[in-house]
C-alpha cells in the first residue's frame, strides 16, 4: 500500500470477494485501535458490531455482488475495546489480478456531536452574556455571531440528517419487500389447502413462517417469534428462515432441522457481550399418505388440530425457545388422524388480541378456511382501530 492511500484522512479496506481483509490503512487501525497483524486475512465482522455483521451478510455483500458498487451505506464500526463508531462506506468490487476485490472506504460520523456540543456551548455563553448586556455589549455581538455560524452549520447537518433518515427509510422499505417476498405463497391442491397472514408491529417484523412440498404428499411447517421487534428481529428471523429453506431441501430431520436453528442463534452471538436473543418455533410435517403430523414445539404458543368431529388437540411446547440453553435434545412428538382435519399455528400477538376461547370458536366453524381467516383478521384489526400498540402478527391455516 502506497504511503499516500496508508494516509488518508479516511479509512481503507480491501477485501476478498467473501470478506476476508487483504489490506487495510493505518488511519482505520488507528481509530479503531487494531495492529495490521489483528486483522489481515480475517473476516471483516472484525471490525463490526454484531447488527452491522447481520446486516453486512444479508445486504451489503448480496448488493456488491449484484451492483459492483455502493454508496453512503450505514454501519457501525466496533474499537478494539468495544466503543461504537458510526460510519459511512462507500465501496467498489473489481477484479484484480484475475479474481474479485473490493475495495471499500470508510468515513467515520463524529462531526454531528462535535458541532451539537459546540452549539450548546455558544448558547450558555450567549445566555450568560445577555445577563450582563451593559458591560460586556461587545462581547455579546461576537458570541451571537458565534451563534449565528452554530447555527447554520446545524441547518445544514439537520439538512444532512434529513437524507440520511430518508436513505434509512427506503433501505426499511427495501428490506420490508424482501422480508415479504420471501414468505412462502399459500396454495391448495388435493390434498391439502393453506392460508397464511402476516403483519409486521414496525417496517419489520420478528415473526416468520415457511412451508415446503417434501415429498409427494408429505409437508414440512415452520412458524417462530424472534424476541423482540424491529430490525435486529427481523434480521435473526430471515437468517433462520434462509437456514431452515436449505435444511428442509436437503431432506433434514425435524430433530436436525430444530437443533440446527438453535445452534445457528448461539453462533450467532458467541462472540458477544452476553447479549442473548431467543426465539419460539414450532416445526411440523404433515404425511398425507400416513395421515401422521410429527412435531417439535420450543416455546411456542400451540399448533391446534380441529378434527371432523370438531374436537381440539393442542400440540404443546416440551422444550424451552432455542437460543437460550445449548445442547437441547431435540425429541419429536407425533399425533395420527384418520378423517383429515383443520391444523391452526400462530404466534402470541394473535392471542394477546384474541381470548383462547373466541380462536377456538373461531376456528371450529364449519367454514372455508378463507373465511375464518377474514373473521380471525377482522378481530385483530380491532386493536389497531382504537390504538392500541400491537405485537407481531401471524398466523397460518392449513385444511388437510
Amino acid at each position: 500500500m502506497d504511503r499516500q492511500l496508508d494516509e488518508a484522512p479516511c479509512g481503507f479496506l480491501m477485501l476478498s470477494d467473501n470478506g476476508n481483509i487483504l489490506s487495510v490503512n493505518r488511519t482505520l487501525l488507528e481509530l479503531l485501535g487494531f495492529d495490521r497483524h489483528d486483522l489481515i486475512n480475517k473476516h471483516m465482522n472484525q471490525l463490526l458490531t454484531k447488527p452491522s455483521r447481520i446486516f453486512c451478510q444479508l445486504y451489503f455483500f448480496p448488493l456488491i455482488r449484484h451492483e459492483n458498487k455502493i454508496e453512503e451505506m450505514h454501519f457501525s464500526l466496533q474499537k478494539k475495546g468495544g466503543e461504537e463508531i458510526p460510519a459511512l462506506i462507500f465501496a467498489n468490487r473489481h477484479k484484480k489480478e484475475g479474481v474479485f476485490v473490493i475495495e471499500c472506504v470508510l468515513v467515520p460520523m463524529h462531526q454531528r456531536l462535535e458541532f451539537e456540543s459546540e452549539i450548546l456551548k455558544a448558547r450558555n455563553i450567549a445566555a450568560a452574556a445577555l445577563k450582563e448586556a451593559a458591560e460586556t455589549n461587545k462581547e455579546l455581538e461576537n458570541v451571537l455571531c458565534e451563534l449565528q455560524a452554530k447555527q447554520k452549520e446545524l441547518i445544514k447537518l439537520n439538512k444532512q440528517k434529513e437524507q440520511y433518515q430518508e436513505r434509512i427509510k427506503r433501505e426499511l422499505d427495501l428490506a420490508k419487500n424482501i422480508q415479504g417476498i420471501s414468505l412462502s405463497t399459500p396454495f391448495s391442491n388435493e390434498e391439502i389447502s393453506i392460508s397464511a397472514y402476516y403483519q409486521s408491529s414496525n417496517e419489520l417484523s420478528g415473526d416468520m413462517y415457511s412451508f415446503y412440498q417434501i415429498s409427494p404428499g408429505k409437508y414440512g411447517f415452520i412458524i417462530l417469534d424472534v424476541m423482540g421487534h424491529g430490525i435486529s428481529s427481523a434480521l435473526i428471523s430471515m437468517s433462520l428462515r434462509s437456514l431452515f429453506q436449505l435444511l428442509i431441501m436437503k431432506g433434514a430431520t425435524a430433530e436436525e432441522i430444530m437443533a440446527e436453528l438453535d445452534t445457528q442463534l448461539h453462533l450467532l452471538f458467541r462472540n458477544g457481550d452476553g447479549i442473548k436473543h431467543y426465539c419460539t418455533a414450532i416445526f411440523l410435517t404433515i404425511d398425507t399418505n400416513t395421515k401422521e403430523i410429527e412435531y417439535i414445539n420450543a416455546g411456542h404458543p400451540p399448533a391446534l388440530w380441529i378434527g371432523r368431529d370438531t374436537e381440539i388437540t393442542e400440540f404443546k411446547s416440551t422444550i424451552p425457545p432455542i437460543g437460550i440453553f445449548e445442547d437441547l435434545t431435540f425429541r419429536k412428538s407425533s399425533f395420527a388422524y384418520q378423517e383429515g382435519g383443520r391444523l391452526f399455528l400462530y404466534t402470541d400477538g394473535v392471542t394477546e388480541a384474541i381470548s383462547a376461547n373466541t380462536l377456538n370458536l373461531l376456528v371450529k366453524e364449519q367454514e372455508p378456511i378463507h373465511a375464518i381467516k377474514e373473521k380471525i383478521v377482522h378481530f385483530l384489526k380491532l386493536d389497531e382501530e382504537i390504538g392500541i400498540k400491537v405485537d407481531d402478527r401471524c398466523f397460518l391455516l392449513i385444511e388437510v
